[in-house]
């Protein structure tokens, strides 16, 4: 039998690059592209500041085509849905009836994502949905994956953190009241290894700068095409 096809909602970090991870251990539904909405003034992942060029060594390691979603930079809401209607059409052309998402626990964002497919009859999957995020933080360490610090909010956290890599230590540094997966925004991801991917993606640790009240480390990868 088929298996129904799926997109993954990728963000670039650990909580999307494990929740593919676990789609394709289930083995229920098979996941045939990214998809990705990107700062278009900034040649970045939106919000998490990853380069565009890593995201694209993401997607060729993972063996998955990527839909990227330029937004403009400031964006208002009906831009974004505007955006993400069209890119929707791409979606449905590879016959997608599934998308998948790496939220762990904040309802508003996932009753916004049930809401948006509705009219697609796409159906939402959220595969880490529920986990402690103390325990899925170990199982992101424990199965392999390689995720550093991107972006960090100064507000909730030390700076000097961001540009970590995601480990035990890390974990340890985080201040008490931190996420330690960084669901509440405290700070973001991005993914150079792990069993997702075909091969490690080797990047190095460019400046680490502070812009609009976030802290930023730039990740650049040595190899990208």
């Amino acid at each position: 039998m088929t298996k129904p096809c799926a997109i993954i909602g990728w963000s670039s970090g650990k909580d999307c690059a494990y929740a593919l991870h676990k789609v394709r251990q289930e083995g229920e539904i098979e996941v045939v592209a990214m998809l990705s909405t990107t700062n278009e003034a900034f040649d970045r992942v939106a919000m998490h500041g990853t380069r565009n060029a890593l995201l694209r060594a993401q997607a060729r390691a993972a063996g998955l085509p990527l839909i990227e979603v330029p937004l403009p930079f400031p964006c208002s809401n009906e831009e974004y849905e505007a955006r993400m209607e069209a890119a929707m059409d791409k979606v449905k052309a590879l016959d997608v009836t599934h998308m998948v998402f790496g939220d762990l626990f904040l309802e508003d964002v996932r009753d916004y994502r049930i809401k948006q497919l509705a009219p697609t009859g796409i159906t939402p999957v959220f595969p880490v949905w529920g986990i402690p995020t103390d325990q899925l933080a170990r199982m992101i360490i424990a199965d392999g994956f390689d995720a550093r610090i991107v972006t960090c909010d100064p507000s909730k956290m030390p700076r000097d953190l961001c540009g970590r890599r995601y480990d035990e230590r890390f974990l340890a540094d985080l201040p008490e009241g931190v996420d330690p997966c960084g669901e509440n925004g405290e700070f973001h991801s991005a993914v150079v290894a792990g069993p997702i991917f075909s091969a490690p993606i080797p990047v190095e640790t460019g400046e680490t700068v502070e812009r609009d009240g976030f802290i930023y480390t730039d990740l650049i990868p040595t190899n990208a095409a």
